[in-house]
This record gives structure tokens, C-alpha cells and sequence, in this order.
């Protein structure tokens, strides 16, 4: 940095301890350092953390921020895994962390009002002890906030049968880059009173403003689930398995596959043989009432088995449903266990090309030397495709991007998305041309300009003017 940037940052960065308390301003490096990543590779030290406690001062901070020409980067748990919360300029860090909290759940209206660092699994516990539901579940939602869900637009397995976080966010509090306070939305489950401006800034990535508070549609809670988990011989019989469901008007809340290495590694992490003679494993979960469910599990069941699964294991109510999610849950670090770096891109393809995808995956494996690891949310073709790489091979770092724009390039061929539940940061950066049209990046941009003028929201990222 130049004596005339560190001067000018100096300078504001004393005009700012003067607007905020000093328990809501971070300067020390150690402590910044917390808040200079996320989940994936990238890291930039921000100038500063600020810590507001309300939308008063979020609307303070940003007033000053679009006056003095800082960039922000809000934050939210920082479980995101494409840099999405990394403050690739610099500037200010606006950890929303302390805005934590569930004002109202109101059984009566189906919703709740909450703070943007609430966390997504205390939201669902909190309702459900009230016999309410709010589905969407993405894998780290002991960890992640509802802001950070809305800023991405999060899923889960549930997505399926209920939707992604879109689908339930009914109103929001909004503050724009120049400060201004925007209250959009409501309470209703039904509104068309003019444009539908809060889905616009569903998904939007900290680009367009900063969420400070949500107000989510609930549900009845189911009241009783069951879960089949299947091992199969081949992938190609378990996509055809969970085709078939579906085929026959079952709608399950999830329907999850894993392939073979994925299987193995998690075997080898777990402990468990079965998982071991494996190439593929499907999960289907229903839910409803009692008698409902207990009366489609062995439809379901029998289903299943017309494709010559090596076994079916059950599981009726919470308990039991849970015991078969711990190992769907252990996927993930049984891959990091394997030593080796898993790039998690979460792809998406139209449901008729999953065996497609499939052989896809193969083809790269081959192609470029590279283990290939797939599994997720397959009844809606989100599956989350990892490329495993062992970065102190020769020649690895380059066969992997290399792998990366091959399947990119085919899932947009097919009509696919390079992403369903992550969103775009800095990870997918690269391949955002490819994926929609010049026209439609134009609009973005348009939207960015009339939002954030200067340009101080998430700077670095997939939109910049």
C-alpha cells in the first residue's frame, strides 16, 4: 500500500471510531484475520471489522462507507464456499454477528421475524417445539445464519419437496449502500402490491444491500417421517430407482445419491462395511402424517428393490431417521479425510441428465488423472460434484481447472446451473460469462448501478461496475 492509501485509510479509519462505539470497531490484525475468509481458498485482510448491534447503526456505517468511497463486505457466519464473504478490496468488514436475535414467532400467522445472525438450526428447533416448520436445511446449519441462507439463496436435501430459502422469505429489512432503510414485503403468505423486491435481493450476494432482518413463512410440522437408505451394485441402478419414485407420483421430502469413491472414503471414515461394497447409495425420507407414511415406506420399499439393491435399511420417526443422516452428514469429512483438497463445485442439471452427470464425471476422472467425488441432492439434480486433488503432484493444480471449465462447460450445455445452493463469489467468478448472456449480465450491472452507485457492496465479485 502506498503512503497516500495508507494515509487516506488512516484518515478514515479515525472519522469512523468516531461515528461508531468503540465495542463495535475491531483493528487488531490477529482478530481481523478471523474475518478475512471463509470456506474456500481465498483471503483478503479487511482495513476494519465493525460489529453493529442494529439497522440504525448498519444504516450509519453504510451512509458514511458510500460518502467516504469504502468498500463493505457484509458477513455472516462465514460458512460460505466461494469466497462470497471475503473482502477481496479491502475496506470495511460488516459482521452482522451480534444481530442475533428471533424477535416474534407467530403460530397464528405462520412466521417469524429474525435478526440476520440467527442461526438457521436454532430457528428450526425453536419452531418445531411449537409444532411449525421451516424447511430449508442447508448441510451447515448448526453453523450458518439466516442472512447469509438468504444472501445465497440456500437449499438442503428438503429442497425437493418444500423449496429453497426463496420460497420463505415473505419480507425483509434492507439497508442500501447510501444508508437508506428499506422495509419490503410483509407478513402475508400472498402479496403482489408492486414489483417483488424482495426476491430480488434473495440470492444477491451482499451486492445489492445488507439484510438486517427477515421475516420467514412457517409451516406445520409434519408429525411423523421415515427414511430408506439402499446400497446398489451400480449408479445407474440407483438413479433409476429414485426415477421410478418419482414416476409414480411419490414426492419425498429428500432424495439423496453418493457414488463410489464417495462411499469409500466415507467407509474407511466410519468404520462401516456396507458402505464399502457399495457404487452407489440412495436416501429417500417421506413425511406426513403417521399412518401415511407408514403406509407408503413399503410401496417405496418394493419399489426400490425392483432394481436389485444389495440391502434397505429403514429408519421410522426422528431417531431412527437421524442414525441413516449422520452418515449423509459424514460425507463430506470423510472426503477432507482422504488428505486430499476437495474442490466442491454444487452444480445443477435438469432431473432426466443425473445419469448423464454420472458419466460425465467419469469421462474427467479418466481424462485428467483426477478422483471425482459426487453426491447430494439428486431428486433435484442438484449434486454436488467434488474434484479431489493432491496439489503436491506435478502438473495437478492445472489438470484440475482444466477439469473445472470441462464440467462447467457440459452442465451449461445441458441446460444445467454452475450453481444451485453456493452462489457465484469469487469461486465461480470465471465461469459467470458462460453462464448467462451478455443482456443478462448488462441488467445485473444496471441493477448494481441503481442500488450502489459507487460500487462499495461486495466489491471483486461476480457483478462490478
Amino acid at each position: 500500500m502506498s503512503d497516500d492509501m495508507m494515509n487516506n485509510s488512516n484518515k478514515w479509519l479515525r472519522q469512523l471510531k468516531k461515528i461508531l462505539p468503540a465495542s463495535e470497531v475491531i483493528l487488531d490484525p490477529k482478530r481481523m484475520a478471523d474475518y478475512s475468509g471463509d470456506k474456500w481458498f481465498a483471503v483478503h485482510q479487511p482495513d476494519v471489522v465493525v460489529l453493529p448491534r442494529n439497522t440504525q447503526s448498519v444504516s450509519k456505517i453504510l451512509e458514511f462507507a458510500d460518502r467516504h468511497r469504502i468498500p463493505v463486505t457484509a458477513r455472516g457466519g462465514g460458512y460460505g464456499y466461494v469466497g462470497g464473504a471475503v473482502p477481496m478490496h479491502g475496506g470495511i468488514v460488516l459482521s452482522l454477528e451480534r444481530m442475533n436475535r428471533i424477535l416474534e414467532i407467530n403460530a397464528k400467522d405462520f412466521v417469524a421475524v429474525v435478526q440476520p445472525a440467527v442461526n438457521t438450526e436454532k430457528l428450526q428447533d425453536t419452531v418445531e417445539k411449537r409444532g411449525l416448520f421451516y424447511p430449508p436445511d442447508p448441510a451447515s446449519r448448526a453453523h450458518n445464519f439466516i442472512g447469509g441462507n438468504i444472501a445465497t439463496n440456500a437449499g438442503g436435501p428438503r429442497c425437493l419437496k418444500y423449496g429453497v430459502t426463496r420460497d420463505y422469505v415473505l419480507g425483509l429489512e434492507v439497508v442500501l449502500a447510501g444508508g437508506r432503510i428499506l422495509r419490503l414485503g410483509g407478513r402475508t403468505h400472498k402479496n403482489k402490491t408492486g414489483f417483488d423486491l424482495v426476491k430480488l435481493f434473495v440470492g444477491s450476494e451482499g451486492l445489492l444491500g445488507v439484510i438486517t432482518e427477515a421475516t420467514l413463512k412457517l409451516i406445520p410440522l409434519p408429525p411423523y417421517r421415515a427414511t430408506l437408505a439402499a446400497g446398489f451394485g451400480s449408479m445407474p441402478q440407483a438413479i433409476r430407482a429414485l426415477q421410478a419414485i418419482l414416476t409414480a407420483g411419490f414426492l419425498p421430502s429428500a432424495l439423496e445419491l453418493a457414488d463410489q469413491f464417495t462411499l469409500a472414503a466415507a467407509a474407511k471414515y466410519t468404520k462401516s462395511k456396507r458402505l464399502g461394497v457399495c457404487k452407489a447409495h440412495l436416501i429417500v425420507e417421506l413425511d406426513g402424517q403417521e399412518k401415511s407414511v407408514r403406509g407408503e415406506v413399503p410401496m417405496v420399499e418394493k419399489m426400490i428393490r425392483q432394481f436389485k439393491p444389495l440391502f434397505v435399511d429403514r429408519g421410522f420417526g426422528d431417531a431412527e431417521c437421524e442414525k441413516i443422516w449422520q452418515i449423509r452428514r459424514e460425507f463430506s469429512f470423510s472426503l477432507r479425510a482422504t488428505g486430499l483438497t476437495k474442490l466442491n463445485e454444487d452444480i445443477v442439471v435438469p432431473r432426466g441428465k443425473l445419469e448423464d452427470l454420472f458419466k460425465c464425471a467419469a469421462r474427467l476422472q479418466k481424462k485428467f488423472g483426477l478422483q471425482l467425488a459426487c453426491f447430494g441432492h439428486a431428486g433435484d439434480g442438484n449434486i454436488h460434484t467434488n474434484i479431489m486433488v493432491d496439489y503436491n503432484e506435478p502438473g495437478a493444480r492445472a489438470r484440475s481447472e482444466q477439469a473445472l471449465d470441462e464440467l462447467f462447460k457440459w452442465v451449461i450445455a445441458q441446460g444445467g446451473a454452475i450453481t444451485g445452493e453456493h452462489g457465484i463469489g469469487v469461486a465461480k467468478k470465471r465461469w459467470w460469462p458462460l453462464a448467462v448472456s451478455s443482456e443478462v449480465r448488462d441488467v445485473h450491472a444496471e441493477i448494481k448501478r441503481t442500488l450502489d452507485p459507487h460500487g462499495i457492496l461486495n466489491p471483486g465479485k461476480f457483478v462490478e461496475l
